[in-house]
């Protein structure tokens, strides 16, 4: 996605506004956490701020499909970042035109959650003498790890 900065230096234009779908190449942008992204959208814009440099402004919003933290099933992860970035740092002396895929990929990878699940019923998720237990399950009296969390206290 290459922006020409050109009108913006030579103050034919006071903002360039962006407002378009955004596809990035899976073999290009890709991260084990995020088996897809979709929707993935950039409505913002390009201006000069008051020290005369050059601020990336706006919203990137779309859909990523990661794995379930408990289920290991694919959910989809809504996410909407407020975008500003200081782009003199990255375009450089002499240089008219910026690409700013590298800079939103930056920013989606930033917004992937280290844990995310949509389960609500643990009681599938036992086996032979273990079962998955909630927070607050964890917290009762009769959960078996209670006298583990009491010595780990008394410690």
């Amino acid at each position: 996605m290459d922006i020409n900065l050109n009108e913006l230096y030579s103050g034919v234009l006071d903002t360039i506004c962006i407002d378009r779908d955004i596809l990035f190449a899976q073999d290009t942008y890709h991260i084990k956490d995020i088996e897809k992204l979709s929707d993935v959208h950039l409505k913002g814009e390009i201006a000069k701020n008051d020290q005369n440099e050059v601020i990336l402004t706006g919203v990137l919003s779309g859909v990523m499909t990661i794995l379930d933290s408990i289920s290991l099933e694919e959910v989809n992860y809504p996410f909407s970042i407020e975008l500003e970035e200081n782009l003199d740092e990255i375009v450089g002396k002499g240089k008219n035109s910026i690409d700013i895929l590298d800079i939103l990929w930056q920013n989606i990878v930033l917004e992937v959650p280290l844990r995310y699940t949509e389960v609500t019923d643990y009681s599938k998720y036992s086996g032979d003498g273990w079962r998955l237990i909630s927070e607050e399950e964890l917290k009762y009296e009769n959960n078996p790890f209670q006298a583990l969390l009491k010595n780990e206290k008394e410690e």
